[in-house]
């Protein structure tokens, strides 16, 4: 390779590869790899282009069998001049040892400062010519992916170069080269196999160049050269599609008519596609990725041209790093579901085929805890939220009107029969009490009086007034007595706080206090609607509250309230329960889940019921 050969190939690789710096040309690894005139020198500048392109490359390494009989032997390091590193070479080893990418030093939670070591094996043919490897910066392993398969796309030079057993010309390696750019311009797969398509007919003055790809056991026309849309169904592409399938099955290159000196191979279908359709030459090159068949390429000649040695190589370089690529996108832009189905297929390959003993371990597994949990039963019980009420709420309100002077309870508070909750200021009814008093005394004196004048009438009038005076006494008394507010059983302050409402007034009727009794207490439950058919009166249950999660307490339904709430969107039936056990402990408004136990059945019953119900009534919903 001459230095001018050099710098034409890469200023075209360069452009190919959409770097757009010309500030100091000379002094970059491209420089380098234009003046390069022998492997060592390229593989040094095509290593300084692959580490600069990749962020947090700490060392790299190019090691390449330079003769037949020759050992591995590294040519190339990055940076020049820095040491070995035996985590490194170890990676080398076991990528040319087993022949893969090796991956070394990847965690679950990535560092920076952790490296992580890549080997990448260069394969042609099958047959191993050394391999690449980089050392880099911890980082996530979608990362280290996306790393490994651009190092692959990047290694496809020197794959391609050492089929040759050489470095090719400038001007061949320069049309594989943008023949990869002209694939990785457009994001659609459609676009890209078309363009490439065109590309490869105006390179080699193809009359008509066709790209298909495996679908099922038959490879399938997906793109034409010059046309963005075509009869699927036409006989030109079903004759194109059997020399696909024909050169695939033979997994090699078949040139049509065939040369004197090249091998026998069954070309039956493509005599066929040059008889019918009278084109002068046509040449079928599989697309492969190892050993598996991804699609094939026809280049087809107008008459009186012929395929010589040469072209059919560069066409062979071309597909082999254009088909992989062209084979992502496709793959990429199928539709999710169908992407869905290619898994599924994928998987099944894997469960019925050989190799993959963890996948058939795993399925195996999954089969038996089915079988299990179809076989097994366990108790079907319906959750719903919980919350204790006591079973009495007693009300208590103001007997008068007036104004609160003292407050000796307020909510969360136990009190017991007889105590004091609160006090109202009497002072106003003590005052009517003397002026009845003061009225009473006077009309005393005037019965008196009228008894001895001998004055009957009079005397029974003032007898019946003094009546009255004693029973406005008696009431007056009484409300003297309801101006203490007084718990009428042991109890629990459930609502009400009279501290901070010293000196209001308050009306006759005013709720003022609600007690709970405790040692009575009910639970209410909201069942969903879906589950409310299967609650009956009479079951039991278990209570489990957020203050007191490690204990239960045994339930048994009383009563169903035929009328739904709506919370939240959702439909509730209040059920009310009652609490067992060792219930002082419990305290009115606290909160849990409640469990009714209602009969025994299949454990996957359990676990898939309310989905097979949604999906009954979703189902229902859309049917004619």
């Amino acid at each position: 390779m001459t230095t001018d050969d050099g710098i034409a190939l890469i200023t075209d690789a360069r452009r190919a590869a959409g770097d757009g710096n010309d500030e100091s040309f000379e002094s970059t690894a491209w420089a380098r790899l234009a003046h390069a005139g022998d492997s060592r020198s390229f593989a040094a500048g095509w290593l300084d282009i692959q580490c600069r392109a990749f962020e947090g490359v700490i060392r790299g390494a190019v090691i390449l069998r330079t003769s037949e009989a020759a050992a591995f032997a590294p040519v190339a390091v990055w940076p020049e001049g820095i040491e070995g590193s035996p985590k490194l070479a170890a990676v080398i080893e076991r990528a040319l040892q087993g022949r893969r990418v090796v991956v070394d030093g990847t965690k679950r939670v990535p560092r920076r400062q952790d490296p992580i070591f890549i080997a990448h094996p260069i394969l042609v043919d099958d047959e191993l010519y050394g391999a690449a490897a980089l050392e880099i910066e911890g980082r996530s392993e979608g990362a280290v992916r996306d790393l490994v398969q651009r190092l692959g796309w990047g290694i496809g030079w020197l794959e391609a170069l050492a089929r040759r057993k050489t470095f090719t010309s400038k001007a061949r390696l320069v049309t594989v080269l943008e023949i990869i750019a002209t694939s990785l311009q457009h994001e659609r797969f459609q676009a890209a196999a078309t363009a490439v398509a065109t590309e490869l007919a105006t390179t080699f003055g193809c009359e008509r160049v066709s790209l298909g790809f495996m679908k099922g056991r038959h490879i399938q026309v997906r793109a034409l050269s010059h046309s963005s849309a075509f009869g699927k169904k036409t006989n030109l592409v079903r004759a194109i599609e059997g020399a696909m399938d024909e050169a695939a099955d033979q997994l090699a290159t078949v040139v049509f008519p065939s040369r004197k000196d090249g091998p026998f191979q069954v070309t039956r279908a493509h005599a066929e596609l040059l008889q019918q359709h009278g084109i002068g030459a046509v040449c079928t090159i599989p697309l492969t990725a190892g050993e598996l068949v991804l699609g094939a390429l026809v280049l087809e000649l107008p008459a009186g041209a012929e395929f010589d040695a040469r072209t059919v190589e560069l066409c062979e370089h071309a597909a082999l790093l254009v088909g992989p690529v062209l084979d992502v996108k496709r793959r990429e832009d199928r539709w999710l579901a169908e992407k869905a189905l290619d898994s599924m297929r994928t998987h099944w390959r894997h469960l019925v085929g050989p190799r993959h003993v963890a996948l058939k371990l795993w399925a195996l597994l999954a089969a038996l805890a089915l079988a299990f949990f179809s076989i097994v039963d366990g108790d079907y019980m319906i959750t719903a939220d919980a919350s204790l009420e006591g079973k009495v709420q007693r009300a208590v309100t103001a007997a008068m009107q007036g104004y609160i002077v003292e407050a000796r309870a307020r909510a969360g508070d136990i009190v017991r029969e007889g105590d004091v909750l609160a006090a109202m200021d009497t002072r106003d009814l003590r005052l009517e009490r003397q002026k009845v008093l003061s009225q009473g005394a006077q009309q005393e004196s005037e019965r008196r009086q009228a008894i001895a004048e001998g004055n009957r009438a009079r005397a029974a009038i003032l007898e019946a007034q003094s009546g009255q005076v004693r029973a406005q006494l008696t009431l007056i008394d009484e409300q003297i007595s309801r101006a203490q507010l007084v718990a009428p059983f042991d109890a629990v302050v459930v609502k009400g706080d009279l501290s901070q409402s010293l000196g209001a007034a308050v009306e006759r009727g005013n709720v003022l206090f609600e007690l709970a009794p405790l040692d009575t207490y009910r639970v209410i439950m909201k069942v969903d609607e879906r589950d409310i058919t299967s609650v009956a009166v009479g079951k039991p249950g278990r209570l489990a509250l957020a203050s007191m999660p490690n204990e239960e307490f045994e339930l048994t339904i009383e009563k169903i309230t035929p009328v739904s709430v709506v919370d939240q969107g959702r439909n509730f039936f209040r059920v009310e329960a009652r609490a067992k056990g060792a219930i002082d402990k419990l305290r009115p408004g606290m909160e849990g889940i409640g469990k009714i136990q209602v009969e025994r059945r299949r454990l996957v019953w359990i676990w898939t019921h309310k989905l097979v119900h949604w999906m009954r009534m979703w189902v229902w919903s859309w049917w004619p």
